[in-house]
Order: structure tokens, then sequence, then C-alpha cells
């Protein structure tokens, strides 16, 4: 590998504010402030919006698509003009 092209790896604390979530593990990420995390070490930090903590697809909050309902509700909108047609 050659030397000074690749960026540092180090370790960088993740922070979702939304959902109180913290992760520390390393990354080329650049940090502009740092933390003292649960280890008593500072780190340089990063704020997220979404992290696992806070997406719906990982916490299961998704809203559900209510198809069948959807199906009922254009059958009896259109069911008139398609028997007139016939």
């Amino acid at each position: 590998m050659r030397h000074g092209i690749h960026p540092v790896s180090r370790p960088v604390l993740f922070r979702d504010r939304a959902a109180g979530f913290e992760l520390l593990v390393p990354s080329t990420a650049a940090a502009q402030h740092t933390l003292q995390w649960k280890d008593g070490n500072t780190y340089p930090v990063v704020d997220v919006e979404i992290s696992s903590a806070s997406h719906p697809f990982y916490t299961g909050t998704s809203r559900v698509v209510d198809t069948a309902g959807r199906v009922q509700r254009f059958e009896r909108r259109y069911a008139s003009t398609t028997r007139a047609g016939r």
C-alpha cells in the first residue's frame, strides 16, 4: 500500500440527537466537535439525522398501506360507469 494517500481511520462517535442514540465506530468522517464518551475518552462527534434507533424500518413504526380499502373505494367509485358501458 502506498503511504500518504489513504484517509486516516480513527474512532468517531456518531450521535442521533432525535433518538438519543450514540455509536462509536472507526471512520474517516471529518468532525468539527468532540465529546467525552462513556469510557472517559474524548472522540470526534458527527451528528446524524437518522440512525437505526430512529428509522421507521428498524423501529417497526412504518405505516401500512391499506390496499384492500383502496381497491374497494375504486370499485365503488367506478362501478356505475363500468356497468353502463357493457
